[in-house]
């Protein structure tokens, strides 16, 4: 995904001015309710940091932040130095099993093609702690005009990638991930919509693998 690296590194700054158009605070602090302070975090293509590491710094939690874009990751440790960033693709994440009480993923899920969905969401399911939490934005019809999606846009005045399934197509790729959806909203910021989903981490999933490798108890 060089590309989409440079194209982010390219428009950083400009995307960064910006970002205050988008007023995520209400879904941020929703899906923060239920999580102990102190959590884990990790903010996956976290941008320049803005807003949603720093909510969760402010909120006492300890922050990863990994994206493609160098500049947009020299935003990021400027803007919430208290927070860790590092270069890493989300589809690869060396991190190791359960390491995070929680994953943010916004904005930013919607520029890998589709067809790599499935192998992305388990990787999020294998760095997530058991009963951990994911929040996800997708994009649907509502942002591209199509049930389905694989091409470019432009935004801020260049051509980005794209992708999408049907709503019930991405909820059965989390749900073979091991992930329990718990609520999709389509929500309106900035003048657009998309959808946003919250899952867990399926406990009984973990068990069984856990009985697998060990054995009846």
């Amino acid at each position: 995904m060089s590309d989409l690296a440079q194209l982010y590194d390219d428009l950083a700054e400009t995307y960064a001015a910006g970002r205050h158009l988008f007023d995520t605070t209400p879904m941020l602090a929703d899906f923060a309710r239920d999580l102990p302070v102190g959590a884990q975090i990790l903010d996956a293509g976290c941008g320049a940091g803005e807003p949603t590491a720093r909510y969760f710094v402010d909120r006492g939690d300890t922050v990863t932040g990994i994206d493609l874009s160098e500049r947009m990751l020299a935003l990021a440790r400027r803007q919430v130095p208290e927070a860790t960033f590092q270069r890493l693709d989300m589809r690869n994440l060396a991190f190791p099993p359960a390491s995070f009480d929680a994953i943010t993923a916004v904005y930013t899920v919607f520029h890998l093609p589709r067809v790599d969905h499935v192998a992305l969401f388990a990787g999020f399911a294998r760095v997530l702690k058991p009963g951990g939490k994911l929040l996800l934005t997708l994009a649907t019809r509502e942002y591209t005009g199509q049930e389905e999606f694989d091409g470019e846009i432009e935004f801020i005045g260049r051509r980005l990638p794209y992708s999408h399934d049907r709503p019930e197509v991405a909820l059965g790729k989390l749900a073979t991930a091991g992930l329990v959806v718990v609520s999709t909203k389509l929500i309106e910021t900035g003048g657009e919509t998309f959808y946003w989903i919250v899952a867990r981490k399926s406990v009984a999933r973990d068990s069984v693998a856990l009985t697998t490798m060990l054995g009846p108890l």
